[in-house]
Order: structure tokens, then sequence, then C-alpha cells
């Protein structure tokens, strides 16, 4: 049975909408009406976050609050090192999906040598660099962070000092260099991508399953396709998105996308990837129970959240 331990990200400074921060809380609230053990099974940490900083106006406009995004990324980046140095299996739930850039560099600590394939299901590519990025928000940006994938070639801001130094900083995060080759991402039910991105997932071929072939396929072979496709990979990481959802589930989420993945899928997905002995960290983010009501969101992405980690310790 794998050691599991919970990393709790209570941050939201990288999204352009206010509520994620209060997402972990969200999902224990929904663990208390399903009453659930969930929460008092597994160690858990919460890591420090600094969401004060949103009481004043961001002074990089192409990566908002980026100084302080660094300093949530470096922390989540020791927390989930240290949960693997210590063998346990990482869970991490977090606001908005920028400190997910700490948590591959959290990876990638440990397993420097290991060659890491990403797993992303979500409804955004999140490939955005501030070179290209027209909101500024970093949550669109983490897998350029942890690519070094800047997308020169479709320019359209000049950064100031302060933004070159600290993107130059994410990206050397752990160590100097790119943690995830791009071919090594596959994305699943991404459906909103800006034409930047578009660019960068032709140039690197990264392979994207939509919404329209996962229904005609079937969840079983598209899980087996995504893992077949990392199949150089040594260890994979999964970062599910609830947004990936459709709407008439995701309401309560920053950014919600139409035609995305029912309940069911997800849950059927999940378990099938969390059930490949090369995944060495699952991550939930961007529930915003601001945006909901009832806590509906929360408490889908419970049962998803309980479901998939049973589906690891049977594995």
């Amino acid at each position: 049975m794998k050691k599991i331990k919970i990393i709790e990200v209570k941050s939201e400074i990288g999204a352009g909408t206010r509520g994620a921060r209060l997402g972990v809380d969200a999902l224990k609230t929904a663990s208390l009406d399903k009453k659930s053990d969930y929460f008092t099974n597994y160690p858990s940490v919460e890591v420090e976050t600094y969401n004060e900083v949103l009481f004043e106006e961001p002074q990089t406009p192409y990566a908002k609050y980026i100084s302080t995004v660094y300093d949530t990324c470096v922390n989540v980046a020791t927390e989930v090192a240290y949960a693997l140095r210590n063998r346990y299996f990482p869970i991490v739930l977090a606001g908005d999906h920028s400190s997910s850039a700490g948590t591959i560099a959290g990876i990638k600590r440990v397993r420097r040598k290991k060659r890491l394939g990403v797993i992303w299901v979500d409804a955004h590519a999140d490939i955005q660099s501030p070179y290209t990025s027209h909101s500024g928000n970093m949550h669109g940006m983490p897998l350029a962070i942890s690519t070094g994938e800047d997308n020169i070639a479709l320019k359209e801001n000049d950064l100031d000092s302060e933004t070159a130094k600290f993107w130059l900083k994410l990206k050397n995060m752990s160590f100097r260099g790119a943690k995830v080759n791009p071919a090594d991402i596959v994305y699943i039910a991404v459906r909103d991508i800006d034409p930047p991105e578009k660019a960068v997932i032709k140039k690197f071929k990264i392979r994207n399953f939509i919404v329209p072939e996962i229904n005609a396929k079937g969840i079983e072979r598209i899980a087996e396709e995504a893992l077949d496709h990392l199949w150089d990979c040594d260890n994979i990481y999964i970062s599910f998105d609830v947004d990936s959802m459709d709407t008439n589930i995701s309401k309560g989420t920053g950014t919600p996308v139409e035609e995305g993945l029912s309940i069911d899928q997800t849950k059927h997905l999940l378990k099938l990837l969390i059930s490949d002995r090369r995944v060495c960290c699952f991550e939930m983010v961007e529930v915003n129970p601001t945006l909901d009501s009832e806590n509906v969101m929360a408490e889908v992405a419970f049962d998803i959240l309980e479901e998939t980690t049973q589906a690891l310790k049977d594995r």
C-alpha cells in the first residue's frame, strides 16, 4: 500500500478570479458532509502562501505577482521533494494552477535523472509565457515554466527587468534548465487554446486528446493511448484541473469551458491513469467555492479525489 501525504496549497495569486484559495477547505467541507474520514487518514502539510499581495496592484503586468508566485512555487517544490524523499506519494490540493510549476520542480529535485511525463487534464493548455500572455495571469504559465518555453517567435510583450529576473528564476527552480520535455506532455480535454499556445503544441507535436475523440474512443482506450505515448518516461505526474469537466458540472471554478468531460468519464479516466505504477504524484486544482452554490463543485471534486486515491492504494 502506498504511503500518501496531502500537500495543501491555498494560493490564488496566479488566477484572474478570486476565491481559489478556499478550494482546499471546500473539499474538506465536502468530506464532512459525506461523513468521510479522508482528511484524517493521511498526514498533511499546508504550504506557506502569500495571498495578501492581492491587496496591492501588480507591478509586473505580463506576469502578475511573479515574485510571489516564485516564492510559492519554491515552497511547494520543497514540500513535494520532502514527501518523495521520505517515500510518500504526494497528493497536491492547490488553489490556482500556477503552483504546479513548483510541484514539477519538486519531483525533479529528487528524480533529476528520471524522465518525467506530464498528463495535464484541463480545459486549458497553460503554456503561455510573459512574452505572449494577454492577461498576465500566471495560472496560464506553469508548463511554459517547466519546459523553459518562452515562445519568442510569437512575442507580443517586452518584459520589464523584474519580470525577466523572476521568469528566469522560475525556469531554473531546483536546478538550471527545463524539467520536462514538451514532447512528454499529454493533454486531455484541453479545448480553450490561445494562438501562441497552438504554435507551441504544433512545434513540439504535443498530444491532445480532445473531447470528441474521447467520446468516440471511450475512456479506457484514451487512458491506454495516453500512457503508451509516455512509454519512454520513467515517472508520470498527473495534474487535474476541475475545469476539464463540462460547465454543467464545473461552475465552481474560475475559467469554465463548455463541452468538457462528464463526472463518470473523469472518475474512470483518473482511476485508470493513476493505476500505472510510474505515476508518482497527483494534483487537483482550481476548485473555487465563491463561484458556486451549495458547494457542488467541491462535492463532485471530493468524490473524484476519494475514488482516485483508492485506485492508487489498490495498485
